[in-house]
């Protein structure tokens, strides 16, 4: 009961402790995904769906969740434009395996419009380095996303 008193009068000590922390890999990532979507100067509807859907599948979220993430990426890269921060953590998180799974993520973000603006390929040539990727894997997963878009 004094605990509790102690806990209304000046607040709960494990406060921070206790909240949900967001997932930084996860959130790393979606940070990656919607620079990738808003490189070409503005992201469409199908850019945003096929960030929400990628989330879902690759991280295993609700869809409420997907967004709510998109959201706060997309409000964290107005406010600034930081690759070395995210691709540390997910280089340090993943498998190079993974990594490649993530350039294809990339990828498939900047073919959800069908065009490559020349300020997508440059990131995605950044990324690729900034992830320790080789440049023919990277290649590669493109070419598994042209192929699966059709516009192989």
């Amino acid at each position: 009961m004094l605990h509790a008193l102690r806990n209304i009068l000046f607040g709960d000590e494990q406060g921070d402790e206790t909240k949900p922390k967001r997932d930084e890999v996860q959130f790393a990532a979606a940070l990656l995904l919607t620079e990738a979507a808003m490189m070409d100067g503005a992201v469409d509807e199908d850019e945003h769906a096929r960030i929400r859907d990628l989330l879902q599948k690759r991280f295993g979220l609700a869809r409420v969740d997907a967004e709510a993430l998109y959201k706060e990426a997309r409000e964290t890269n107005t406010e600034r434009v930081d690759l070395y921060g995210p691709s540390r953590v997910l280089k340090d998180a993943f498998e190079y395996d993974q990594r490649i799974e993530l350039l294809e993520m990339l990828w498939d973000v900047v073919y959800a419009d069908g065009l490559v603006h020349e300020y997508e390929a440059n990131l995605m040539r950044r990324l690729t380095g900034l992830l320790y990727v080789d440049d023919q894997d990277s290649g590669a997963a493109r070419k598994r996303v042209l192929e699966r878009r059709g516009l192989a």
